[in-house]
């Protein structure tokens, strides 16, 4: 699919072509073992692991909606430390439409006792982060289309909510919901690999729109008993097991100067679970050095130069202790 045009845009291409998406789930439910939700609540509501099962396909509709359906994911052959084992691909040729701009979890929802990690386009209208003013893009548009990180079904006051912030009608608001310890909640947030390589980028001040396109890859972590454990495993997933090659323009010396600076290993809390991390720091994301959410390992092709820049590497170790085996 050809690259969008990256501006303020009233037709809101992001949203609609998630709602695409959306609206296909829907005849396909049953195949994906999730639920639409009847409730009080406005809009369209579907479980993807909250009071159902799920499934790996499921789980890789899910992050396809996250990213507006610009990239490819599937599922692939690997192995974590000898171990025969489930990688996720994913590739895109939009790598700031997918992932900077649809499927950071950048919007924290929160109204009474809910709380949920927001991503998905539904961020592009709402705006209420810096990025978005920093990456010059804001959508306008008549429905909006959200992944909700929870263990629980948004209620009537959070989708209003939602579509206030959004300026749309509530019954045009279209949210996705799984909690991390699910098949598909797991698998949507172990396809972060690229996005966490976009955002620390971002983050880095680095320009990027230089990247043309991204491939990454990382062990589906097991599916945890509890949220808390998911979060440690799918964060190790991509901390210790992610591998991110990007395709980008511009000069070498920047790349070389930025690049080891990018990988997990360039924080001082790297090497141990995240779990033991996110413990030590009180179970409180913000005291954890953000230079740790990024790939274990980035490739820079330079298209313009030719040349192929590798920092970091792969932890076996820490990943086999997290995911048990």
């Amino acid at each position: 699919m050809a690259a969008l045009g990256i501006h303020v845009v009233e037709d809101a291409p992001l949203n609609n072509l998630a709602w695409d998406l959306v609206h296909q789930l829907l005849v396909e439910l049953d195949e994906f073992r999730v639920e639409a939700v009847e409730s009080d609540a406005p809009g369209i509501i579907v479980d993807f692991g909250v009071d159902v099962l799920g499934s790996l396909g499921a789980g890789i509709a899910l992050a396809e909606v996250c990213m507006s359906g610009l990239c490819e994911i599937d599922i692939v052959p690997g192995d974590v430390g000898g171990v025969g084992w489930p990688v996720l691909s994913v590739k895109t040729d939009n790598p700031v439409e997918a992932c900077l701009l649809s499927q950071y979890a950048g919007w924290q929802i929160s109204q009474g006792k809910y709380f949920a990690m927001g991503s998905g386009p539904m961020r592009a209208v709402a705006a209420k982060e810096l990025l978005f003013e920093k990456l010059d893009y804001r959508e306008q548009g008549y429905g909006v289309v959200g992944v909700l990180e929870s263990s629980k079904l948004p209620t009537k006051e959070v989708v209003e909510y939602i579509a206030q912030a959004c300026q749309v009608d509530p019954q045009q608001v279209a949210l996705l919901v799984a909690p991390t310890s699910s098949i598909a909640g797991n698998l949507q947030v172990v396809a972060r690999s690229v996005e966490t390589a976009m955002h620390k980028l971002h983050e880095l001040g680095f320009d990027a729109y230089r990247v043309d396109s991204a491939h990454g890859w990382a062990p589906i972590s097991p599916v945890a008993a509890d949220d808390l454990t998911g979060i440690g495993r799918t964060n190790d997933a991509i901390l210790y097991g992610g591998r991110v090659t990007l395709w980008v323009t511009g000069d070498d010396e920047s790349i070389a100067e930025i690049g080891p600076k990018v990988p997990s290993s360039s924080s001082d809390a790297f090497g141990k679970p995240f779990l033991q991390i996110f413990e030590e720091a009180g179970r409180d994301f913000y005291k954890i050095d953000p230079h740790l959410f990024s790939p274990a390992e980035i490739v820079f092709q330079n298209t313009e130069t030719g040349t192929v820049h590798h920092f970091g590497g792969i932890h076996h170790d820490v990943l086999r202790e997290s995911f048990g085996i």
